[in-house]
């Protein structure tokens, strides 16, 4: 029978209990790859799902996900006179925490879509529909935990959820909830009612205080409402989505948009490495830092356990010494052990993946070659963690045998 075999079953409690611990540091490891993942593809997850050429947000902003971007909303018009551009739309973006009617937590990000042309067709709807009308639909991603047909307060109106998304969430790790534009911007610039008052009695006192306040009229038309006065401009929108009729014009209509001194301009690569480069990087980092600490952590106490299970045994290998054992059977005997303890690890390290990592709040994504990449630094350090114990068995004395 195979030496390093007969040796753990010798003590196989201890030996499965040191492979179960070791099994969920690398589970740890492979949880922190899987959230690195998960991190990068929600990062880009909704500017994807938009699905335009270009990006047009507020002048030396790397809007409107990286960064808080206004712009008017005639840029829209602006945007589509501009030749070769086939159309432009609207995107309003702005997150919301409130509390359901039964007390439980809500926070999401609101995106407003340009309805009529954008009802949201596009996205990655699993169940329901797209929106069917201006007003009071929504489509919510699946990972915010509401259902089809549920209908959620928000400002002085009652939404239903009429379509149910599937991995759109926001660069910030929240769900991702589709409103026409209109009724984001109403959600987003909601106001209680004395504070609209307050505002409309503020600005008549102003009209009073000038040289417009010797007419009566004038004074009492200003404190109307604001959507009736027509030197107040409509809410600004965060940035306007350009469609190009071809990718050829792409560089000509970039540089026309760049001639504008009011805006910035970006493709939606660039729009992916802003985000990347600049809103996850320092999370990147970090559990890159992590996952390499874990790895180093896993070295070392591997080399720790197979070094305290070859002193344990130091005088049954001088006693194989003595009996004439060559150095490649001891050398052997304790790389078996190494490997066979770092697979076992290994096979636990993935089971308890598979049925654990999708209970996690965010999303964990493994992949085969994520799974053989553990595989490889496992082996590596279970070689690695060998080499103390393989150095301590061959030194063993064989005349300590005869003197003990």
């Amino acid at each position: 029978m195979n030496l390093a075999v007969r040796d753990i079953r010798h003590d196989l409690p201890r030996f499965l209990l040191t492979a179960i611990g070791l099994g969920l540091l690398l589970t740890v490891v492979l949880a922190m790859t899987g959230i690195y993942n998960g991190i990068l593809l929600d990062a880009v997850a909704l500017p994807d799902s938009m699905k335009t050429d270009l990006w047009i947000v507020q002048r030396d902003t790397r809007g409107p996900f990286a960064e808080l971007s206004r712009v008017p909303w005639e840029l829209e018009d602006r945007a589509r006179a501009v030749p070769g551009v086939r159309g432009a739309r609207a995107y309003v973006s702005h997150t919301i925490q409130r509390e359901l009617p039964n007390g439980a937590p809500l926070r999401f990000t609101a995106v407003g879509l340009a309805w009529p042309q954008d009802r949201g067709q596009d996205l990655a709807i699993v169940e329901g529909r797209a929106l069917n009308q201006a007003h009071y639909e929504i489509l919510a991603d699946r990972s915010l935990g509401l259902e089809l047909g549920q209908r959620i307060p928000l400002g002085r109106e009652t939404y239903t959820i009429v379509g149910i998304t599937d991995g759109l969430i926001a660069s910030g790790g929240d769900p991702v909830v589709f409103f026409t534009r209109h009724d984001a911007q109403v959600i987003q610039y909601d106001q209680p009612n004395e504070a609209l008052r307050l505002e409309r009695e503020a600005r008549a006192a102003r009209v009073s205080e000038s040289e417009l306040g010797r007419d009566p009229e004038l004074v009492r038309f200003s404190g109307s409402q604001s959507a009736l006065i027509p030197s107040l401009s409509p809410a600004p929108i965060s940035a306007v989505m350009v469609d190009l009729i071809s990718p050829e014009q792409r560089d000509a209509v970039v540089e026309r948009f760049r001639g504008w001194r009011d805006v910035s301009v970006y493709t939606q690569e660039d729009q992916r490495q802003l985000i990347l480069g600049g809103v996850v990087e320092r999370t990147r980092k970090q559990i890159g830092l992590f996952r390499a600490l874990l790895v180093v952590i896993s070295t070392i106490l591997m080399g720790l356990i197979i070094y305290t299970m070859t002193v344990d045994k130091l005088h049954s290998i001088a006693l194989l010494k003595l009996l004439g054992a060559r150095r490649s059977v001891i050398f052997g005997m304790i790389l078996q052990e190494a490997l066979l303890l770092g697979g076992i690890s290994y096979g636990l390290a993935i089971v308890i993946g598979n049925n654990v990592f999708h209970l996690f709040p965010r999303r964990v994504i493994i992949g085969d070659d994520h799974r053989l990449w553990l595989l490889v630094i496992v082996v590596v350090i279970s070689m690695l963690g060998s080499v103390l114990g393989i150095k301590k068995a061959l030194a063993a004395d064989p005349n300590e045998v005869l003197a003990g």
